[in-house]
């Protein structure tokens, strides 16, 4: 891989966290940016290298931040459903409107790539056909609409000195030092190491299709390094056949992984959301791409991680490793306005005096 200058969005996000230290083994110059709504939520130290770091809002990003800059890769969204419901009008401004205007600011400060971290949820209620790039969408929520409307609106941009590409990942799991809990390999994993059950309040018959993080940022720099033609303008499911699940699998699984998990399921309905997914076009034509994980592999890693760090039940339901907890908890105590800036502290704190 031919080393470039990369800016990175959300370099201190839980996919992020992932991406940016194989960036830099990989020889890259990484410049980061993440605003740090989710500093309090380390899970465990996370490898020798990050990446220098600008502490900026996605929003508050400059054409002097993106200059000498080969390529873009933007990770830095609101990314849980239940906020979106709560305050769409933030996710729309954050995820959309930021999101176009990054791109819009990339290609004029001549960014020749730009990687946009999509999602598989845009087909939303899948119904019994399995999606490929080219079907339907059916967003069933502000978050997954944002990433509609930032694919319609960035690809005009396209033209033959700006390139961008549309990565629809599969829901993510597996460890990361900027933990989530809030997603669903992830979520069932610390209901059973803390909890030692999983109680299902469905009967899990929704599908999804799922991918560890690191093979989405195997893609993200197989999306970097392949030739232009490969990925201009091009959308592409991030993930692999063999892993659309059931939620009731995903639970089967994960209970497994952990001896003496009681598991029970309840009654059908409540999540729209169902829907599998078709890989085939990432692994044909994106040179180097194949998955490395599967459910099961995943949720031995948390096995093995929470046995090592001792995991505990208030570890596991504190707010930094959920976003939504995490966001209510900045906006209840003023540290973010209502527009999720960071807010002008009530009270400087003195600065330490030098004792004799």
């Amino acid at each position: 891989m031919t080393a470039q200058k990369i800016l990175v969005t959300g370099t201190e996000g839980y996919l992020g966290s992932l991406l940016a230290p194989e960036l830099l083994r990989a020889g890259h110059d990484v410049l980061a940016v993440d605003t740090g709504y989710y500093k309090a939520g380390w899970l465990y130290h996370g490898g020798d290298q990050t990446p220098r770091t600008l502490a900026k809002d996605l929003r508050h990003i400059t054409a002097a931040d993106l200059e000498g800059v080969d390529a873009v890769v933007h990770m830095a969204e609101l990314s849980n459903d239940p906020l979106g419901q709560l305050l769409p009008n933030i996710t729309y401004d954050i995820n959309h409107a930021g999101s176009v205007r990054l791109a819009t600011l990339a290609k004029a400060a001549g960014v020749e790539r730009f990687v946009y971290m999509s999602s598989c949820s845009v087909y939303g209620a899948g119904g019994g056909d399995v999606k490929d790039e080219t079907s339907p969408v059916n967003p069933q929520t502000a978050y997954a609409e944002c990433k509609v409307m930032v694919e319609r609106d960035v690809l005009p941009l396209a033209d033959d000195t700006f390139s961008p590409v549309f990565l629809r990942n599969a829901t993510a799991f597996g460890a990361s030092p900027r933990m989530r809990f809030d997603i669903v390999l992830n979520n069932l994993s610390g209901l059973a190491a803390t909890r030692g059950e999983i109680v299902m309040t469905s009967d899990g018959t929704p599908w999804r299709p799922l991918v560890h993080g690191l093979d989405i940022a195997r893609a993200i720099m197989c999306a970097l390094d392949a030739p232009r033609e490969a990925i201009h303008g091009q959308t592409f499911n991030v993930g692999s056949n063999e892993q659309n699940y059931r939620v009731r699998e995903i639970a089967e699984i994960v209970a497994g992984a952990f001896p003496g998990c009681a598991l029970s399921f309840g009654e059908p309905g409540g999540d729209t959301r169902s829907y599998r997914v078709n890989f085939d076009k990432i692994h044909s034509q994106l040179p180097g791409f194949s998955c490395g994980w599967n459910a099961e592999r995943g949720a031995q890693q948390f096995a093995a991680l929470f046995a090592h760090i001792g995991l505990t039940r208030e570890v596991f339901e504190s707010r930094g490793f959920t976003r939504l907890k995490q966001l209510e908890y900045l906006l209840s105590t003023g540290q973010i306005d209502h527009d999720f800036y960071w807010a002008a502290p009530t009270a400087t704190p003195r600065p330490l005096e030098a004792t004799s």
